[in-house]
């Protein structure tokens, strides 16, 4: 019932009301200096990788992500994303393309990670899939904003996600629907061809793909490196903050 409760007022409002009390509070979370200073490295990719984010930061990284500053981070990210576009056209032979990865870059997974005490428990994929079976992501508002901006640009627009096309491509499928991405050119998911790569390797070898069937890759948005990193990652890389989890 909490996290019923909880996803609709996700929906509803966005992150910037959801606050619980149940968590102590100590004096080294007051203090936020070490993870304010854990945190840029995280996002600079100084700490790479990381399995956890520190029990101790447990306060920070959830105030962070829930009384405004992400919000506030991935507007000041967006603003980039918009006066980089204003200086691009899309040509008429439908090869202009950008590249938006999906996971806590379209659709946010706050919900699962409060469970997760935001990134403090292990990675634990059997709960992340039941997870993503319900599709009941919400949507990230100021991406979905740019994601229609480019499709009205006459971008094309190329979703790629680590997500597992066969056990939830369905899901992703109609939760990217039900949240207003609509109009992209492709959504492309890991199948069996990709067993074992790391994420990088992964979405370089889509990207690498897209280049040679002729498309120009000018922006690439995701909220990992590995989203970023690697061969064809497009003329500008744009990095969302996401201090719960690292995806090599």
């Amino acid at each position: 019932m909490k996290s019923l409760l909880l996803l609709l007022l996700v929906m509803a409002t966005g992150f910037k009301h959801i606050i619980s009390s149940t968590i102590p509070t100590t004096k080294f979370d007051l203090d936020n200096g070490l993870c304010l200073s854990w945190r840029l490295a995280v996002e600079a990719n100084n700490m790479e990788p990381w399995p956890t984010v520190p029990t101790a930061c447990l306060i920070y990284v959830k105030s962070y992500m829930l009384r405004g500053q992400y919000n506030r981070d991935v507007e000041m990210v967006v603003d980039q994303i918009y006066e980089f576009l204003s200086s691009i056209v899309a040509k008429d032979d439908d090869k202009d393309a950008w590249i938006l990865d999906v996971d806590d870059t379209c659709i946010s997974n706050i919900i699962y990670y409060q469970r997760k005490r935001f990134g403090c428990d292990p990675y634990d994929p059997q709960g992340f899939k039941s997870w993503a079976m319900k599709g009941a992501c919400p949507a990230i508002p100021q991406i979905l904003g740019v994601y229609k901006t480019l499709i009205e640009s006459g971008f094309k627009v190329f979703l790629i996600t680590g997500r597992d096309e066969l056990l939830l491509g369905p899901s992703t499928t109609m939760n990217l629907f039900m949240q207003g991405f609509v109009g992209h050119e492709q959504l492309m998911m890991r199948n069996s061809t990709h067993k074992g790569q790391s994420a990088t390797i992964f979405k370089s070898g889509i990207r690498k793909q897209l280049v040679e069937e002729g498309y120009r890759i000018h922006g690439n948005i995701g909220d990992q490196w590995s989203d970023l990193r690697g061969e064809c990652s497009g003329t500008r890389t744009f990095k969302l903050p996401n201090p719960m989890y690292f995806v090599p």
